[in-house]
C-alpha cells in the first residue's frame, strides 16, 4: 500500500511540473521543435533541469555495487522506438507524461492522443505476444544446405 501511496505522489508531483513548465501545452512544444521559424527555447531549460536530475541519479547508481539497469545496449528496437517516440512527440506535441496528464482535461486533441498511444502500445504487445508463440525451428533447419548433397 505504502509503495501505491509514492507511486501517486511521484505521479501528482510530475503531473504538476508538466503543468507549470509548459508541457500539457502542444504549441508551446511545437514551438521548441521549430527551430527554423518561430522557436520558443523556454522548454530547453525544462530539458537541462531533467537531464540534470538524470545525470545526478546515474551517477549513484552507478556506484552501486549491482546497477539496476542494462547500460550499453543499443539494438533496432531500441532505435525504432526512439524514432516512433521523436514522430508522435513532434506530430501530436505530446510526450507519454505530459499526454497522460492531459487527458484531465477532457480535450478532444489530448484524449485522441492518449488513445492513439494506447493503441499503438496494445498493437506492439500483440506482436510480441505473437513473435513469442512462433513455433521454434526445428533443430538442423538452421543449416541452409541442400538435403541432397
Amino acid at each position: 500500500m505504502i509503495g501505491l501511496i509514492a507511486a501517486l505522489g511521484a505521479g501528482l508531483v510530475f503531473g504538476v511540473g508538466l503543468g507549470l513548465a509548459g508541457m500539457l501545452q502542444p504549441a508551446k512544444v511545437a514551438g521548441f521543435l521549430d527551430f527554423f521559424g518561430d522557436w520558443d527555447p523556454t522548454l530547453g531549460f525544462v530539458m537541462a533541469g531533467a537531464i540534470a536530475v538524470h545525470a545526478t541519479a546515474r551517477w549513484f547508481i552507478l556506484r552501486r555495487a549491482s546497477p539496476a539497469h542494462a547500460a550499453g545496449r543499443v539494438d533496432s528496437p531500441l532505435l525504432i522506438g526512439a524514432a516512433v517516440f521523436g514522430i508522435g512527440w513532434g506530430l501530436g506535441g505530446y510526450c507519454p507524461g505530459p499526454a497522460v496528464v492531459s487527458t484531465a482535461s477532457l480535450t478532444t486533441p489530448a484524449l485522441a492522443f492518449f488513445g492513439a498511444m494506447l493503441a499503438g502500445m496494445l498493437f506492439l504487445d500483440r506482436l510480441r505476444a505473437i513473435g513469442r508463440s512462433a513455433p521454434p525451428t526445428p533443430r538442423g533447419a538452421e543449416d541452409h544446405g541442400d538435403a541432397d548433397g
